[in-house]
């Protein structure tokens, strides 16, 4: 009980911050709440880091938002999404930090979608920088397209939330398979 208010407490003291006027949230504040209300709920956090810009991030929404995949997501992850990568006029849309908060969770260079599932402390589960024969940093693997991305989205999941049930691990490897490319 006294993680649960101590977490809801964090969230509404970030959320206070925010309307009180000081500025959009740092990519530590969105980590933070994230953190709150995944120990709060006992959830892991999928956590997104995109740009308006990219086409391959609103496909990620997409999937995330599907009707029959967001029930899934809901019931075991807290989403947080930060933005970065953003240019010209749009600039002022980063989130402060974001970049620095990727690069803390392995993102290697620009490609997005880049995201991670963290546990309710924080803490690394896997991100989708997937090993590649070769290449030390490994490849990323943005929004699961290829059959070679989808598995090792597959694996990511299963890392994350081991007990998801086999029909629901079958509906979402359907989805990512079978999505028009």
């Amino acid at each position: 009980m006294r993680t649960i208010l101590r977490g809801t407490v964090l969230a509404l003291l970030v959320g206070a911050l925010e309307m009180a006027g000081a500025g959009a949230p740092t990519a530590q504040q969105v980590l933070a709440s994230a953190k709150a209300q995944a120990a709060a709920q006992h959830k892991n956090i999928f956590l997104v880091f995109e740009a308006s810009w990219c086409v391959w991030c609103r496909r990620l929404d997409r999937f995330i938002e599907t009707p029959a995949i967001q029930p899934i997501f809901a019931r075991h992850f807290v989403i947080a999404r930060v933005d970065v990568q953003e240019r010209g006029d749009k600039v002022s849309l980063n989130t402060p930090g974001g970049v620095e908060l990727a690069a803390q969770l392995g993102a290697k260079g620009p490609g997005l979608p880049f995201f991670a599932f963290l546990d309710e402390h924080g803490e690394l589960i896997a991100n989708s920088r997937r090993p590649v024969p070769g290449n030390p940093e490994g490849s990323n693997i943005g929004h699961p397209t290829a059959p070679e991305e989808v598995d090792y989205f597959m694996v990511m999941l299963r890392k994350a939330v081991p007990t998801l049930s086999p029909a629901d691990t079958q509906l979402i490897e359907d989805y990512l398979r079978n999505q028009k490319r």
